[in-house]
């Protein structure tokens, strides 16, 4: 089904004119043409050295004549069957010196990063093996080559470990028409506070159409991402985006988030990648003209809700983003962005809050305030910071979370009521300080009541900024050694929480 439904989107990208036409689709098969199909042949050992990766880490696979289509292109995997972004897709139309094609091989194939072993879509497809089928036209020559900046030297170690075969098959043709465009596509990736200024991922000047991009989102270290960004596609100068799509799983065809399991359809999909998520759209049907420039860009919307703008420009959400735009245009081009070296081209570490670190308060700062517990409530690693002899801290109901950003990414749940009991030394005397904060405005915003040892210190609601509450203990209230915080859940659907609780001695 997809094979099929591929061959007859190719024959409408296809445009019908003397000589192209002969370039057609399904429907046109019995047809008798003039023209001749052809392949170049690269990688494997029946080539010359020069078009293998023994003597050269920049191979020429196909270097053509024109007027021609490129019609598929095809890479075989290595013996491993890994490969990874150190290997670049490059491709020069007509002669010139910077190149139009320009991305990691694998992530032109909806592969990003080389991390799975099939994708599936109408126009590009992997298993053992990468096929492209989107139609390349040029007029005078093309010129394809892998380019690798890895750690290896050409040699037997470096052919093993690139595609082993490829072939570009391409028809030639009388004239390619005036309105026709010629192929791009570029690769870029980017760490960012999406709430501070969106993700750019295509920059184009002069007259073209954009056709389709895969694109993956991902917080470093850190499962989930927000999928209320909007896809925004700025034409010719526009200031406002004339086609914005308000929610990303959105516009790859889902809703309410991208759904449990992977689906690839010809045109549009996701998977999992990493901790995040990537997704791929083709647009065919209604691919995206422009006369002069087009911006294509994700980021919130002007309407969407203020939390997410300001949960997303925290230190500690930083989210990885990288793309794959694919577009049609008349030359010149303007210049790619150079691609960074690839170790930088690899997916940021699984390192939590990626590039930012937590910053655990030092214990004698904490003791120069007379801190004797301190608590960070479902800090995942460790929630009890310091606790001096006598003293401890137990969640007795609710659920742990760490799903904020830094620099209070933690808090203990309940949505009904939440129960810390304190042990402290009986008798004691001192002050109950307990930090509480909404950064997520969930269910439209938390709304709770704090009581210690069983005294309300109030209703609690428009806390997104955090606020801390304080109650002293006298040694009546220690008298048995147990100090019990409770956090009453005042809103349906949402939930109470508390983040922070310390004890500070009586000085």
């Amino acid at each position: 089904m997809t094979c099929c439904l591929g061959v007859q989107i190719l024959a409408l990208v296809l445009a019908a004119a003397p000589g192209w036409s002969e370039v057609a689709g399904v429907e046109d098969l019995p047809r008798l043409w003039a023209g001749r199909t052809r392949a170049d042949n690269a990688l494997w050992i029946e080539n010359p050295l020069t078009a293998r990766f023994n003597s050269s880490k920049q191979v020429v696979v196909a270097q053509l004549k024109g007027p021609a289509v490129i019609t598929m292109v095809h890479f075989a995997m290595p013996q491993t069957l890994k490969l990874n972004r150190d290997l670049l897709l490059k491709a020069y139309w007509d002669g010139e010196t910077a190149p139009s094609v320009d991305c990691p091989l694998v992530d032109f194939f909806c592969d990003p990063a080389g991390l799975r072993d099939e994708v599936n879509t109408a126009l590009v497809n992997k298993r053992r093996g990468f096929n492209a089928y989107l139609p390349m036209p040029f007029r005078k020559s093309a010129r394809i080559e892998l380019v690798y900046d890895g750690p290896l030297e050409p040699g037997e170690e470096l052919w093993k470990a690139m595609p082993c075969y490829s072939y570009v098959m391409y028809r030639t043709v009388e004239v390619i028409p005036e309105d026709l465009g010629y192929f791009h596509a570029h690769w870029r990736q980017e760490g960012l506070l999406l709430g501070v200024r969106d993700y750019l991922a295509l920059d184009a000047q002069g007259k073209g159409k954009f056709v389709g991009w895969n694109v993956t989102i991902r917080r470093p270290g850190r499962s989930g991402y927000p999928v209320d960004g909007n896809e925004k596609f700025y034409i010719d100068g526009e200031g406002t985006a004339s086609i914005e799509f308000q929610g990303l799983e959105d516009s790859f065809g889902f809703s309410w988030g991208f759904p449990p399991t992977e689906s690839q359809f010809p045109l549009t999909g996701w998977f999992p990648f990493l901790k995040g998520a990537c997704g791929y759209r083709f647009f065919t049907g209604d691919a995206i003209s422009f006369e002069k420039s087009l911006r294509v860009a994700i980021g919130f919307g002007p309407n969407e809700h203020p939390m997410f703008r300001r949960e997303f420009s925290k230190p500690g959400s930083t989210l990885q983003l990288s793309s794959v735009v694919y577009w049609y245009q008349a030359e010149p081009h303007a210049a790619l962005p150079a691609l960074p070296p690839a170790v930088q081209r690899a997916p940021a570490p699984e390192v939590k809050f990626w590039p930012d670190q937590e910053k655990l308060p030092g214990i004698e700062e904490l003791r120069s305030r007379g801190v004797q517990l301190l608590m960070l409530c479902g800090r995942p690693e460790r929630e009890v910071i310091l606790a001096q002899t006598g003293f401890a801290a137990e969640a007795k109901s609710g659920y742990a979370y760490d799903g904020w950003g830094l620099p209070v990414y933690h808090c203990r749940a309940d949505d009904k009521e939440l129960r810390i009991e304190l042990t402290v030394p009986k008798g004691a005397k001192g002050m109950v300080r307990v930090y509480v904060i909404d950064p997520d405005v969930f269910a439209g915003g938390r709304k709770e009541e704090v009581l210690v040892a069983g005294k309300s210190l109030g209703i609690v609601e428009d806390f997104q900024d955090g606020r801390w509450l304080e109650r002293a203990v006298d040694p009546a209230k220690s008298a048995e050694g147990k100090i019990l915080i409770q956090a009453r859940n005042l809103r349906q659907g949402s939930n109470a929480v508390v983040s922070i609780i310390e004890w500070v001695g009586a000085q």
